[in-house]
């Protein structure tokens, strides 16, 4: 699969690069942009003001920038936590996606968005603040109604950003279980 991977709110770290490479150890060609344009933070908080200084609008048209030039070949879009939602985002208004993995994080869905078939997989902690119990079934509803394919995974006790080893919410047990599935969806998309 060819696999666009976005970033937390943290920024491209080594986490991230980390986990590109797992993607490619398993055979995928994996792309991860910088949204944040070598700005890396060690707070969800720096990295927040970041992403309202430089504005949604602004980082979406990077992440379409990075996208675009391959596209045609069907890409799989991912992405964790904030990286999700632009994966999100990508992935219901790219007619040739091929899938979208979730990590962490999901978004809004826009009222007339379409998804015939796309196969979606979550993957996120139990409870997650970020991604209530509230917000995720509403998630989960709205995601339906566009066609997609859905698959959601959540892990009791995680951290949210529990796949990253660098962070206090890291929970290993949780991660491998995410992997190992994630990557048996990925091979299903082939």
């Amino acid at each position: 699969m060819n696999i666009m991977l976005f970033h937390s709110t943290y920024g491209l770290r080594p986490a991230v690069r980390r986990a590109a490479d797992r993607l490619r150890a398993a055979g995928h060609e994996v792309w991860t942009p910088d949204l944040f344009e070598g700005h890396t933070f060690d707070t969800v908080e720096e990295g927040m003001a970041y992403r309202e200084e430089t504005g949604k609008d602004e980082l979406l048209r990077r992440a379409v920038l990075a996208a675009a030039p391959y596209s045609e070949r069907g890409l799989v879009y991912a992405g964790f936590s904030f990286g999700a939602s632009v994966a999100q985002t990508l992935a219901l208004g790219d007619d040739k996606a091929r899938g979208l993995l979730l990590l962490h994080g999901t978004s809004d869905i826009a009222e007339n968005a379409t998804a015939d078939g796309l196969p979606v997989q979550l993957h996120v902690a139990e409870p997650d603040p970020f991604e209530t119990d509230d917000w995720l079934t509403a998630w989960y509803l709205r995601m339906g109604r566009t066609g997609a394919d859905v698959e959601v995974y959540r892990y009791a006790g995680a951290g949210h950003l529990y796949t990253d080893p660098d962070l206090p919410d890291h929970d290993e047990e949780a991660a491998e279980a995410t992997w190992r599935v994630a990557l048996g969806f990925l091979d299903s998309l082939a």
